[in-house]
């Protein structure tokens, strides 16, 4: 198989100045800590995508949807590469639900002081990066 970039989206879901993550229970990222998100799929814009990821994996509706930047994520173990586009919106409706139990086993509302750990590597990258400061931001200003 040829080696493939592929497009991934991390999408911070805020409510009460909290975050949603969610343990990693499939073979992707085992063990660590997540975002909900997943691909981009094609011709998808990058809203609709975090959206539509957010809903299938928690139920839940989100709006006002802000890219917020970009990580280069290098799966090494994995031989995977992701370039991951980070999204930040704000719940709309609903309360979490596990709807991929294949894939993670629960959600958590945090903040950054609350953060668990291992983390999924490219929300590792993230809070490294220069993107932390917008987000840290955004989330701050949230419902």
């Amino acid at each position: 198989m040829e080696n493939v970039v592929r497009v991934g989206i991390g999408v911070f879901v805020v409510k009460n100045k909290k975050f949603l993550i969610g343990f990693r229970k499939g073979p992707h990222g085992h063990n660590t800590w997540a975002l909900p998100g997943g691909h981009l799929e094609f011709g998808e814009s990058i809203e609709k995508g975090a959206a539509r990821e957010v809903f299938e994996e928690s139920l839940m509706k989100v709006k006002n949807q802000r890219i917020l930047g970009v990580t280069n994520d290098v799966f090494k173990e994995e031989n995977k590469h992701y370039i991951t586009i980070w999204v930040v919106c704000d719940w709309k409706s609903g309360k979490e639900k596990i709807m991929e139990p294949d894939k993670n086993i629960n959600w958590e509302w945090v903040n950054f002081k609350s953060l668990p750990k291992p983390l999924f590597l490219p929300l590792k990258n993230l809070l490294k990066s220069d993107v932390l400061d917008r987000v840290k931001r955004e989330i701050s200003k949230g419902l």
